[in-house]
């Protein structure tokens, strides 16, 4: 999805409610705080910032008091250091990184948050979200270096599984040492909330940030009225941001994710496509009809690991799991028998959808 137009310390954040359908296995760990309600005046004026976060850009616009848009900006950049420094696998000093070498086994509350919420996503796909595929990841060029002229897939699977690790005590346990942890579906989700909770700390009650495309809202706009936003065609090459738009929805509260294979892949010396999203089921690109998923949840790391496990699913099971619950609010896009595009919303989805 798309807009159109100090650190916080995360283990005093405030909760916020999970969606039923995680609630039972995860809880609520969500951090920043509930929506406000729908419709409210906004209060006094809106400070936009902007920049590069995560190797990718942000955008924060918030009613925050006593804080001018550099401030905003520099606090935005201090946050985006510590997530870099705990959870990206493209920086070889961060947390992560050493977790994977085996050069450490202690976890920060960014990897306990993000393994749990994984654990969760994972148990409700059955397995095929997991993030323990970073092996697989890398050997198919998506880890920060060229792909395996050959990837040997059998062998690769037998340290892939969300059951080879565990946190005990505030350390990693790992059943082989060459289990590696990759959390590039849930941890970009998980800053935009962070963000969201340090603008509710600077007094804001009306903001909208966005880390490359994935959103969290809350309250209205300058004009008093919804945020509007924006979710792009999704045609292989379409790299230009907001260039595309395929539907546009309104949000008053909460977290909106948008996964797809049709920007981070490659077409392999057989000509067939090579996408970013594996399947640990078979250790290869999770291709289908399924071209788009757009998630609405409570929170943006929410949104952003059930749309990439929608996406693994392929499109005839993502469609049977949403179809049996109610609460699930999804719009997917797919690819048509006549080259063109059919779309779903669930029944929940509908009222946030402007055209």
């Amino acid at each position: 999805a798309k807009m159109c137009g100090a650190p916080p310390k995360t283990q005093n954040l405030p909760p916020a409610p999970f969606s039923t359908r995680l609630k039972t296995v995860f809880g609520p760990l969500a951090p920043a705080g509930p929506p406000a309600v729908c419709g409210c005046a906004p209060r006094g004026g809106y400070v936009a910032a902007e920049g590069v976060m995560l190797g990718t850009t942000f955008r924060v616009t918030a009613d925050v008091r006593g804080m001018t848009a550099r401030q905003l900006r520099d606090a935005a950049l201090r946050l985006d250091r510590e997530a870099r420094a705990s959870m990206s696998i493209f920086e070889e000093e961060s947390l992560l990184s050493r977790l994977n070498d085996n050069r450490t086994d202690s976890v920060d509350a960014h990897i306990a948050y993000c393994l749990r919420l994984a654990d969760s996503v994972g148990a409700l796909s059955g397995g095929v979200y997991d993030v323990t595929v970073k092996p697989l990841v890398e050997a198919w060029g998506f880890a920060g270096r060229a792909a395996d002229a050959a990837p040997d897939v059998d062998s690769i699977l037998r340290f892939v599984g969300r059951g080879k690790v565990r946190i005990e005590g505030g350390r990693l346990v790992k059943a082989d040492p060459r289990v590696q942890l990759d959390f590039n579906s849930v941890a970009k989700g998980y800053t935009v909330d962070l963000l969201a909770a340090l603008v509710e700390r600077a007094g804001a009650r009306n903001y909208l940030v966005e880390i490359g495309g994935e959103i969290r809202c809350r309250g209205v706009n300058a004009s008093g009225g919804p945020w509007r936003i924006g979710v792009e065609t999704p045609f292989d090459g379409n790299d230009l941001c907001g260039a595309s738009v395929q539907r546009r929805l309104r949000m008053s509260g909460g977290g909106l994710a948008t996964s797809g294979n049709y920007r981070r892949y490659y077409v392999g010396a057989d000509g067939a496509k090579v996408a970013h999203t594996i399947d640990p089921r078979t250790g290869r690109s999770a291709l289908s009809r399924l071209l788009s998923v757009t998630v609405a949840a409570p929170t943006c790391a929410e949104a952003d690991a059930l749309g990439t496990m929608y996406l693994a699913m392929g499109a005839d099971a993502a469609l049977e799991r949403v179809r049996a619950d109610a609460e699930a609010r999804v719009y997917f896009i797919l690819a048509a028998p006549d080259g063109g595009y059919e779309e779903y919303v669930s029944p929940a989805m509908e009222a946030l959808l402007l055209d």
